[in-house]
């Protein structure tokens, strides 16, 4: 089987050199990011079999950025790998198409076998988080809060809860300052909220940001 081609992504430059040097006895490493629209920007030209990514980055985090990848690159392996434990995290990433979730603090004894796993089409999770992830997808409620926003809404949060302006969100995402405010409003209220730091509290307690 030839060299999978591994694409990283993640904002701690220390965490990129490590996975790269445990990687490159059995993998190319084509490409690596810091954030996660400079990763769904890449990928999109690189053309990866496989990436690796943190569920926390900046400007859009890793769940937004997988779903946006998947969209275009279907065929590609998303690996999540990250710091965050929560059974709900491991199983959203599965509904937009991951092929494995392991994390940080076992990366260094699961991550060759988690991407041979996906190199053969098949699923891998990390023994550590099996037992919750079973429990959070029996009690999976699809009008919880991982449904209440759309794509576009949580990546707006997320720059909004990132300190950028109305303006400096529009520019990032090509939409007009009226256009963000409208989805600012929508998401007031669809989440029953009357403030910015309201909106901002949703989404740290929801790791959209």
């Amino acid at each position: 089987m030839a060299r999978p081609r591994v694409f990283l992504a993640d904002d701690h430059v220390l965490l990129l050199s490590a996975f790269a040097k445990l990687l490159a006895d059995e993998c190319d490493i084509v490409g690596q990011v810091g954030d996660g629209r400079a990763l769904v920007a890449e990928a999109a030209v690189i053309k990866p079999d496989v990436i690796l990514l943190d569920v926390a980055m900046p400007l859009l985090n890793g769940l937004e950025a997988g779903y946006q990848i998947k969209q275009i690159l279907p065929d590609v392996k998303l690996v999540f790998v990250t710091m965050n434990e929560g059974a709900d995290l491991a199983a959203e990433a599965f509904r937009i198409g991951a092929s494995a979730y392991l994390l940080k603090r076992s990366a260094a004894s699961e991550l060759t076998l988690a991407i041979r796993e996906v190199m053969q089409g098949r699923s891998y999770l990390t023994p550590l988080l099996t037992g919750r992830l079973i429990g959070s997808l029996v009690g999976d409620d699809p009008s919880g809060p991982s449904f209440a926003l759309t794509h576009r809404q949580r990546e707006v949060l997320q720059l909004i809860a990132e300190g950028y302006t109305m303006r400096e969100v529009g520019d990032l995402l090509k939409l007009t300052p009226r256009t963000v405010a409208f989805h600012k409003n929508r998401m007031k209220a669809l989440l029953n909220v009357r403030s910015t730091a309201a909106l901002i509290d949703y989404a740290i307690k929801h790791h959209i940001v």
